[in-house]
């Protein structure tokens, strides 16, 4: 059966404190992680009821810091359906160490967060010498490295792409651009000149969504745009569920509203098949 919903961005929270405590980086705990906490059956009943058929789950960096535990073993009880994408310190001297430690026990991607919903963005940490290790031996066993960032890191991003070009990467959230200015969307070009940079993939989640329909932004200029400049095989859709507001299947029909302009095609490859070309173990 050809899959024809992969989610490239939900998370899971257990509501069992005691064998998974709360550690979160930067030391403040995120607001959505406490409202809207999601065990993994919540979130497998939620992608069933969506028709959603797989997922590439994302740690929550906000409720567990750098421990990958419950994402692992929540994914590792749907094999070929979930796919655990854990966090690392990847300044850390023993990160290759860990990392490798990590993909035994099944984490199937790596994600840097330099902020969001509990600390403004700082960059520093990503074109970093001491993470370099770590960037290497992604290279080596075939990773794809999430990156939570706006467009203030947009160019240690391009550094990185440009010093380890075996490592897929992927902008959370697009990028976080600024889109209300419209046509032709100037204010996004900082996004709009990774285009060259073919590593360089994109996850069109509710942020976007949203930011389409506001000032003079339309989805109907937009992701058009979208896919002119960077082509449907580098984006893929992540629900962003439960932090966003709404079912995953409400989360899920919003999208396909956004996207309706677009062709079956590109719409097959942002719902689906670029997902699986990022995280093999998703594919058919």
């Amino acid at each position: 059966m050809v899959s024809q919903f992969v989610d490239i961005h939900p998370h899971v929270i257990s509501d069992d404190e005691t064998r998974y405590p709360p550690s979160p980086l930067f030391g403040t705990r995120s607001d959505w992680s406490q409202e809207r906490p999601c065990r993994v059956e919540t979130l497998i009943a939620a992608m069933d009821d969506a028709g959603v058929d797989k997922a590439a789950v994302v740690h929550s960096s906000t409720t567990y810091g750098f421990n990958n535990s419950y994402v692992v073993a929540a994914c590792g009880q749907y094999p070929g359906r979930l796919l655990a994408v854990g966090s690392v310190d990847v300044l850390a001297s023993d990160a290759p160490q860990v990392i490798r430690d990590w993909v035994a026990r099944g984490l199937g991607g790596l994600r840097v967060f330099t902020g969001g919903s509990t600390k403004d963005f700082d960059p520093s940490e990503l074109d970093d010498a001491r993470a370099y290790p770590a960037w290497e031996l992604l290279g080596e066993l075939g990773l794809t490295m999430c990156i939570q960032t706006g467009p203030v890191g947009l160019p240690a991003v391009t550094s990185l792409a440009r010093r380890f070009p075996k490592v897929k990467i992927i902008l959370d959230h697009l990028g976080r651009p600024e889109v209300t200015d419209g046509p032709p969307y100037a204010a996004a070009q900082s996004l709009f000149e990774l285009a060259p940079i073919e590593t360089i993939y994109f996850k069109l989640t509710p942020r976007i969504m949203g930011d389409a329909t506001k000032g003079n932004a339309t989805p109907e200029t937009f992701f058009p745009k979208l896919v002119e400049v960077f082509g449907a095989k580098r984006l893929a859709w992540g629900s962003n569920f439960p932090t966003s507001p709404g079912t995953l299947q409400e989360i899920l029909a919003t999208a396909q509203k956004r996207l309706k302009t677009l062709s079956d095609e590109d719409r097959s490859w942002i719902f689906a098949k670029t997902a699986q070309g990022l995280y093999p173990a998703l594919a058919d």
